[in-house]
């Protein structure tokens, strides 16, 4: 992945993971969080899919869902 995509990809990740944990950083302190989240995700994801296999795919949606359930339920009102 050429390095101007992944400085965009993680400014956007660590911007979107700052705002929801209600973190208050710098740019250079956000892209980097987003970076390392991404590797972080990535290497974790790959570990889940590389053991698990079909269940990894099946626990994540149900993540995904739950997730999704719980935006939902906040800020949309139940």
């Amino acid at each position: 992945m050429p390095i101007i995509a992944l400085i965009i990809i993680g400014a956007a990740a660590g911007f979107l993971a700052t705002r929801l944990m209600r973190l208050e950083t710098d740019i250079i302190t956000t892209v980097c969080i987003g970076i390392a989240g991404a590797i972080i995700g990535g290497l974790v994801l790959r570990a889940l899919l590389a053991v698990m296999g079909f269940m990894a795919g099946f626990v994540g949606a149900v993540l995904g869902a739950l997730v999704l359930i719980w935006c939902w339920q906040r800020y949309l009102g139940k």
